[in-house]
């Protein structure tokens, strides 16, 4: 069978890994998956049920999604600092159509794009498929390196940035308000898009919030990207994509011809649930549920970690990142250590394009029932702490 390029590239991504077949005894830290007791069920169920009463939520609807909808999420995001209206925000499915459309509108093959070391791997997955020239540019504590970017922006041509600038995925980093200020000007000096990928920006559980890179965007170069899978349910499939309108009518003519609309069902029912409920207080609840959980799982680590490994501190998203001492391969140590520990992470070799970094981990603490963090976290650290003993031996 001859397919085209980009399904050797997108197979080879690692994104399939996340969804196997788990082990019964499995304790995963590995797939970044909302805590399942946290869905508003009830309330979902009452609004899809008032939604189907009406026949027109079986029709084809508005390309760019339900206006109800629309509006409630742009108000929303004009509270959160971004200056949009009804006709600047285009619903997806999830915000991962939201990267692929991003991708599909801007890259050739070929084309400089730069991303985060490490960055979100469904992200790569889908940028892998349109064969961009990748440029990798370290993640600080207070997001992406700066200095390396703009070393990277003078001598390429560069046409998108990708960036996570809320609570990181993977790392958790919360990009500062100085290096957002100074990303804004380097893209309008530099010429470049920015593809702003927010889906953890509601999601903090200590400090306070910065403004979104979209609210200093004077040129019309940041697309925003939201999403309701991690604060409301991922079988929504509901993301949004807020962009110049230039931007946004290029992706709404290409997703016309992938998948024409999202479900006007599920808007309806969104819309329903948003006009009824208090979201606010379900985000609250969330905030609470998984700050918690993070608490649990950085201290169960923290106080048995072997000597070099060292753990981020977050303060708000789904993940905590590991770093293992250097030479340490954390592929291989999933495979010979982890696996038969019934444990799982995500190594960082498929994190970054070239696959480089290999002594890193992204371990989700929102995902596991709460009960299962201590247990998860003690099979963790001591197969972490055989491997190092078994070094040390052999050293």
């Amino acid at each position: 069978m001859k397919f085209a390029s980009r399904v050797a590239t997108t197979m080879q991504s690692g994104l399939d890994e996340l969804f196997t077949a788990p082990d019964p005894e499995l304790i995963s830290f590995a797939g970044g998956y909302p805590d399942t007791t946290m869905f508003p069920q009830g309330a979902l169920q009452a609004a899809f049920a008032q939604a189907t009463a009406e026949p027109a939520a079986f029709q084809y609807g508005d390309s760019w999604g339900l206006p109800k909808l629309r509006e409630h999420i742009a108000a929303w995001l004009q509270a959160d600092g971004i200056g949009a209206t009804a006709q600047d925000v285009l619903l997806t499915q999830g915000a991962q159509q939201g990267i692929d459309l991003a991708a599909k509108m801007l890259l050739n093959p070929g084309d400089g794009l730069v991303v985060e070391a490490p960055t979100y791997l469904g992200a790569l997955a889908a940028f892998n498929a349109y064969e961009p020239h990748y440029y990798e540019v370290p993640m600080a504590a207070d997001g992406m390196d700066l200095t390396e970017l703009q070393k990277v922006l003078m001598t390429h041509d560069v046409k998108m940035i990708y960036t996570v600038p809320d609570f990181q995925n993977p790392t958790g980093a919360v990009m500062s308000l100085a290096k957002r200020k100074a990303l804004i000007a380097l893209a309008n000096k530099y010429d470049v898009i920015i593809l702003e990928d927010g889906p953890y920006r509601w999601l903090r559980y200590q400090g306070e919030s910065l403004p979104p890179l979209k609210h200093f965007d004077t040129q019309g170069r940041v697309i925003f990207l939201g999403s309701m899978s991690k604060i409301l349910a991922p079988s929504l499939r509901l993301g949004w994509m807020v962009a110049d309108a230039e931007l946004l009518e290029a992706a709404a003519a290409l997703r016309g011809a992938s998948d024409v609309e999202s479900s006007q069902l599920v808007h309806r029912a969104v819309a329903l649930y948003l006009e009824q409920n208090d979201f606010e207080a379900h985000l609250n609840q969330l905030r609470q549920c998984y700050g918690a959980k993070l608490k649990l799982m950085h201290h169960a680590l923290s106080a048995q970690l072997p000597e070099g490994y060292q753990l981020s501190q977050p303060a708000g998203g789904f993940f905590l990142w590991l770093t293992a001492p250097a030479g340490v391969d954390m592929t291989m140590l999933q495979a010979q250590r982890l696996t038969p520990a019934h444990v799982s992470v995500v190594p960082s070799k498929n994190l970054t394009p070239s696959h480089q970094l290999l002594n890193g981990a992204r371990l989700t603490f929102a995902a596991p029932p709460t009960a299962k963090i201590e247990p998860g976290s003690a099979r963790l650290t001591a197969a972490l702490a055989a491997t190092a003993t078994a070094q040390a031996h052999r050293a």
